[in-house]
């Protein structure tokens, strides 16, 4: 058997912290950094080759202790860990993978503005995430030129005022539950004043690997909104989820949000029936029901991660044989320049 985390890495019982709006904060400063001391935490000094210096200086390693602690010690192919630690082949050059591979850039409306699809913009709302999953299809986005924040969420709200059409905004990033609460009260209220916004859409990966951060200053946040909130979360694994986990998810429903979740298909993470329906069931089981499983976006760094479509399909049409049909996710891929999400 494979023992599980050192107990100095064991996370508080459900629903510790979440009044306590400096403690998020804490947990966040004291993320893991360093990747020789992340496999030291998980019993796997010299047990993992490539491990890569060079890729960590390229792209950060950060990840929250209490995601650590539900990693498999001793176990140098866990899924949760594979998502984060940087590896020798992030470095070398693949055709087909480039820096911008969904095309934001092209699809640039105004300073932190992304408008690709009708009816709906993406606000680049900051560059900060608490994890650094190595396959992040943003990993080369130039946040310090483009994050909405800048000049106090301005230009990004007169960019969106001034389309009519825009009905929906999705607030991303980076990982806008990075922003304190204040400032989150702070862009919401500047969206209040356009009058053709219907819908506010959060995409986060923070209630998952840093559920503290789903606090009572947050979700008093939440209940105050004047739209429907739909938060996205990002789980690729059965095993993210825990006690913690499952409290912060019925937090954020306590809150009035429609919380659903999105996966990367992954290669060594989640590229298995098993994993795949294990995810669905236990995403569901914690209130969360299962929206996208996207094929990899083909950024430099992360073909390492790659599944190839035949595999994919096979994979979902055995989801679909297996599972009810709420709980199998939209197979899909961004395309540059595409109308919507292409599904497969």
């Amino acid at each position: 058997m494979i023992p599980a985390a050192s107990p100095a890495l064991q996370p508080a019982p459900a629903g510790a912290g979440l009044r306590d709006a400096a403690g998020w904060k804490r947990l966040w400063r004291e993320a893991v950094r360093d990747p020789r001391e992340l496999l030291a935490l998980l019993g796997l000094e010299g047990r993992v080759p490539g491990l890569s210096v060079a890729a960590a200086a390229q792209f950060p390693l950060r990840v929250p202790r209490g995601f650590v602690a539900r990693m498999r010690h001793g176990d140098p192919h866990d899924p949760l860990l594979r998502q984060v630690l940087p590896l020798d082949e992030e470095l070398q050059p693949v055709p087909g993978f480039s820096l911008d591979a969904v095309g934001d850039g092209a699809a640039r409306a105004g300073h932190g503005v992304i408008h690709k699809y009708a009816g709906r913009a993406l606000l680049v709302a900051t560059g900060s995430c608490a994890v650094n999953c190595r396959y992040c299809f943003r990993r080369h986005f130039p946040y310090a030129e483009e994050t909405a924040a800048a000049g106090g969420w301005r230009e990004a709200v007169a960019t969106i005022r001034a389309d009519a059409s825009i009905h929906e905004v999705i607030l991303s990033g980076g990982d806008p539950l990075s922003l304190a609460t204040p400032k989150l009260a702070e862009l919401t209220g500047l969206l209040g004043g356009l009058p053709q916004l219907r819908r506010l859409r959060i995409h986060t990966r923070l209630p998952v690997v840093l559920p503290e951060r789903v606090d009572d200053e947050f979700t008093g946040w939440l209940r105050s909104l004047p739209w429907p909130v739909a938060v996205v979360v990002h789980a690729n694994h059965a095993r993210e989820f825990d006690d913690a986990i499952d409290a912060a998810m019925a937090r954020l429903r306590d809150a009035g949000a429609t919380v659903l979740n999105q996966a990367v298909l992954l290669r060594g993470v989640n590229d298995s029936v098993d994993a795949l329906a294990a995810l669905s069931e236990r995403s569901f089981a914690a209130g969360v029901l299962p929206y996208y499983l996207h094929q990899l976006d083909r950024v430099a760094g992360a073909a390492h991660f790659e599944v190839s479509d035949a595999r994919a399909l096979e994979l979902h049409a055995a989801l679909v044989a297996r599972l009810s049909g709420y709980l199998v996710p939209k197979l899909v891929r961004e395309v540059a320049g595409d109308a919507s999400k292409r599904a497969l």
